[in-house]
């Protein structure tokens, strides 16, 4: 089989297979469960939503796009035969927040599994160059907005007394120093911090929290960086597959993470990254 790059970014074409093979043998693991993805309707967070209406589960999408939401909901019924449902939602307000959680419940019946992943990338000035304004404003989506859904969901999963999953999307830059992106890798730091709060404080009522971190992924939020070749060229070169991820690619970590018999796993970090940090 040829491994002739099927992007600019050098992914072989044969890693499709894997990718489609995995997903499933996760098929049916999550059925009857309901996932709520937010900034589910590109990118990491819909190839996240992907998987898990694969493996079963009736997905919520929550952006701040209507139209995304429309189009990702499209292309999840028509290829899976789940409920889907999609809201706006700006994470960084708290009514907006508690709003889409209500109607999602609304909708689905209930939520089992939480995914915390919508977020924006901010400036990229150097870390003295950044204005308290931009600097809120990241903080505000980043990690005042995964707070926000994890408390929502955290309330729902408690009161419902049947257990569930959160999960945090931090990044990489968590790990690695990201002098052009400081306030956006201190808030993916931050949320590692609540992540293992709400892991501690959620245990006893049977419910897992947990972190997954992406690393370079061929996403929209990246496209600018992708114009700049002798980037790309750097970040592939420092990563032992020596490529950037797919973002059908945490498809598979995502059902692992939503996995109801995953019983004993809490408060960890999963990095899926090609290695990069360890390089």
């Amino acid at each position: 089989m040829s491994t002739r790059p099927s992007s600019a970014l050098g992914v072989p074409s044969r890693l499709r297979l894997a990718r489609e093979t995995s997903t499933t043998l996760n098929e049916g693991s999550l059925v009857g469960r309901v996932a709520l993805v937010t900034g589910g309707n590109a990118g990491i967070g819909f190839g996240m939503a992907k998987a898990l209406a694969e493996a079963g589960a009736d997905v919520a999408i929550w952006g701040t796009n209507s139209e995304r939401n429309l189009k990702a909901k499209s292309v999840l019924e028509g290829f899976v035969s789940r409920q889907v449902f999609t809201t706006t939602c700006n994470v960084a307000e708290e009514d907006q927040v508690d709003l889409a959680f209500a109607a999602t419940v609304a909708a689905l019946g209930k939520v089992d599994i939480v995914f915390a992943n919508a977020g924006i990338r901010g400036s990229l000035a150097q870390p003295w160059e950044i204005s308290l304004e931009e600097w809120r404003r990241v903080q505000a989506v980043n990690l005042d907005g995964v707070f926000l859904t994890l408390r929502a969901g955290a309330r729902h999963l408690v009161e419902r007394g049947d257990g569930g999953a959160l999960v945090v999307v931090s990044s990489t830059s968590a790990i690695h120093g990201s002098p052009a992106t400081a306030a956006y890798a201190t808030a993916k730091t931050g949320v590692l911090g609540l992540m293992r709060s709400f892991a501690v404080a959620l245990a006893k009522h049977r419910v897992r929290v947990n972190a997954l971190l992406p690393g370079w992924t061929d996403t929209e939020m990246l496209a600018a960086d992708k114009q700049n070749q002798r980037f790309v060229d750097n970040t592939i070169s420092r990563t032992p597959v020596h490529r950037w991820a797919d973002p059908s690619e945490y498809g598979p970590v995502a059902v692992f993470l939503a996995d109801p018999r995953n019983t004993f796993h809490t408060g960890d970090m999963i990095v899926v990254d090609g290695g990069y940090t360890i390089f």
